[in-house]
C-alpha cells in the first residue's frame, strides 16, 4: 500500500515548492471538523468568523510576496451546492491574498475529459494527489514523482486553465448566492 503524507510532511510540500503550486479540486464537497461551524454560520447568513482559516491565508500571502504563485481550479456541479456557495465566498480571502482561483462547470469538465481527481502540483515536478474517504474525508496525500504521472497532470492543469473563468467573473453566475 501507498504511504500517504498528512499533517505537518504535507503540509512541508508548502514550503519546499519554488515557483508555482497548483490544485485541482473536483469533489463536491469536502469534510473537514474545521469547517462545520463556519459552514453552519454561512447557511444561517450569521457573520464569517474566518480565524479558522488565517493561518492558510497568511501561508498565501507570504508565498505570492515571496514571488510564487498559487492557483486552483474548482470543478462544480449546477445548481450550485451549499457547499460550492461557502467555499466561494471563502475564496475572497484567499484571492485577497493573493491566490489566483477559477471555476469550471462539471458539466465542461466532462466535456474536456477533466478526471475527477483532486491534486496538488507543486513546480510542474512534485505530484501530490489527495486520497479521500467516502465520507469525503481527507485520508492523506500520495506524492508521485514519476515523470510521466506529472507530465498527464500538468497536461490537465493547463486544459482546465484554460477553460475555468476566474473566480470574480464566475461568482456572479449564481442569482442564490449569498
Amino acid at each position: 500500500m501507498t504511504e500517504l503524507l498528512a499533517g505537518a510532511a504535507f503540509r512541508d510540500l508548502f514550503d519546499r515548492y519554488e515557483h508555482t503550486a497548483f490544485r485541482l479540486e473536483t469533489r463536491e464537497q469536502y469534510v473537514e471538523d474545521e469547517e462545520k461551524e463556519p459552514l453552519r454560520k454561512f447557511l444561517a447568513s450569521e457573520p464569517a468568523a474566518d480565524a479558522w482559516f488565517a493561518d492558510w491565508v497568511e501561508d498565501i500571502r507570504a508565498a505570492t510576496a515571496a514571488g510564487k504563485r498559487v492557483e486552483r481550479v474548482r470543478v462544480v456541479g449546477e445548481p450550485f451546492s451549499d457547499y460550492t456557495l461557502f467555499g466561494m465566498d471563502l475564496a475572497r480571502l484567499n484571492v485577497g491574498a493573493g491566490e489566483d482561483i477559477r471555476y469550471l462547470t462539471r458539466d465542461r469538465a466532462n466535456e474536456l475529459s477533466l478526471p475527477n481527481e483532486d491534486f496538488w502540483l507543486f513546480d510542474s515536478r512534485t505530484l501530490a494527489i489527495l486520497r479521500f474517504a467516502d465520507d469525503d474525508r481527507l485520508l492523506g496525500v500520495e506524492v508521485v514523482d514519476d515523470p510521466a504521472q506529472v507530465v498527464l497532470r500538468c497536461q490537465w492543469r493547463d486544459l482546465a486553465w484554460h477553460h475555468a473563468i476566474r473566480w470574480q467573473d464566475f461568482r456572479g453566475r449564481s442569482s442564490s448566492s449569498r
